[in-house]
């Protein structure tokens, strides 16, 4: 199984996480000279993955599916013929070989495994799915393989990346998903994601597979939503990198997603939790149209589920992304209103002298009330027994002896609420 590989140029931009194998299926056919050593298909995996089952997205779907939003994916194209992506996925761009190739083909699986993670379709006998499935892709291009023949990270061109978020803002990307990162801070990238950032667009972005807490690229940018990655127990994915950037976590281990020609695989890294993100906010985005790309961002961590790390970890980030909190609730603009302060009203005298005055003749009423029916009692016992004692001609009365109760018998166990002491050895 092939791991995200630590090892990064400082300049370099990386697709965030590879693509875990199986065993090998009919090709799919990529355009003539695209992809220079297309992945093998992958059989269909009809178990339900632990990442379905945590986010249970199922509940959210009463109340939005994402329809009418699109999501971009810039990445390395998205499968538009698998089964669960059929008739969601539109032409896009290939911006990584010149000429006016579309995007929706992948050489490699990462992109499709990105694009279904949003908006695959649930079908009979399979039990992934995506988040938002009444959403459309936009397959962006900007790469054609995730490692190179070396096994390093394949970097990407900072002005194919920035060719394809612009792309994707002007045609109607409400949702931008960067499963990629870096350390380079590169203008033309930042310049572009400020473009979207002012067509109102939100823009989700891996947070790294690197150790330790350099900010990283474009999920450091003002206004993009950093995601990083836990494990089926919660805890932070090994490689998923901390830091400032990291905003929500999301699933990203051994996740299963669509892969390209029908089947599916199993994923690691942030590239994967990233999705998870961006198929909420199409979720959100659909269900409120009104809000902002800011408010959605806003909502999506001030309704996250807490993690390990707690509210603002570096690690965590606000914590779990939550679907269904996200499309429910409304989060308050300005937090919690303080509590006002209690006014004590000015003490009443008067009426203090009073309730003293009711609760000494309480008490005294009491206590003569309580000496009359004793005196009647005893009364009343005296007269009785006066009246005894003349019938009997004043004779002392002889009493019944009580029954011999044997010395040592225990009580019947019957009565024991729980069960008997044991027998006491004999002493000496």
């Amino acid at each position: 199984m092939r791991r995200p590989t630590a090892a990064l140029a400082a300049t370099a931009i990386v697709l965030a996480a590879p693509m875990v194998g199986a065993p090998p299926a009919p090709a799919a056919v990529p355009p003539a000279g695209a992809c220079r050593d297309p992945e093998p298909a992958r059989p269909v995996v009809a178990d339900q993955p632990w990442a379905q089952q945590l986010l249970d997205v199922r509940g959210a779907w009463r109340h939005s599916t994402g329809t009418g939003v699109v999501v971009a994916v810039v990445d390395s194209g998205v499968d538009g013929d698998h089964p669960q992506l059929a008739g969601k996925v539109l032409r896009g761009r290939d911006f990584f070989f010149a000429g006016n190739l579309p995007g929706a083909f992948d050489c490699v699986s990462h992109g499709t495994a990105v694009g279904s993670v949003i908006a695959a379709a649930p079908v009979d006998g399979v039990g992934f799915h995506g988040v938002a499935p009444g959403a459309t892709i936009l397959p962006v291009r900007i790469t054609d393989r995730e490692l190179a023949d070396s096994g390093d990270p394949t970097p990407i061109d900072p002005a194919a990346l920035a060719r394809g978020i612009r792309y994707a803002t002007d045609h109607r990307a409400k949702v931008i998903n960067l499963s990629l990162s870096g350390y380079g801070d590169f203008p033309v990238v930042r310049d572009a994601v400020a473009y979207a950032r002012s067509r109102d667009v939100l823009l989700v972005a891996a947070a790294g597979n690197r150790q330790g807490t350099r900010a990283s690229y474009p999920a450091a940018y003002d206004g993009v939503l950093g995601v990083g990655a836990v494990d089926i127990a919660g805890a932070r994915a090994s490689g998923s990198q901390a830091g400032d950037h990291v905003d929500l976590v999301a699933p990203g281990a051994g996740v299963l997603a669509a892969a390209r020609v029908g089947g599916h695989a199993y994923w690691d890294g942030t590239s994967i939790a990233t999705p998870f993100v961006a198929g909420t906010a199409a979720l959100v985005r659909s269900a409120h149209p009104d809000l902002s790309a800011e408010q959605v961002a806003r909502r999506l961590i001030a309704t996250a589920s807490p993690a390990r790390g707690g509210r603002k970890s570096g690690e965590y980030g606000a914590g779990l992304v939550d679907p269904y909190r996200a499309v429910t609730e409304t989060p308050p603009a300005q937090g919690p209103a303080p509590m006002a302060a209690v006014a004590l009203p000015p003490p009443d005298h008067q009426a203090a002298r009073d309730a003293a005055w009711w609760h000494r003749t309480g008490h005294l009423a009491k206590a003569g009330l309580g000496g009359a029916v004793a005196a009647i009692l005893v009364a009343a016992a005296l007269a009785w027994s006066v009246l005894r004692g003349r019938r009997r001609r004043w004779a002392p009365a002889r009493a019944a002896s009580p029954p011999t109760v044997p010395v040592g018998e225990n009580l019947p166990e019957e009565i024991f609420l729980f069960p008997p002491p044991p027998v006491e050895a004999p002493r000496p």
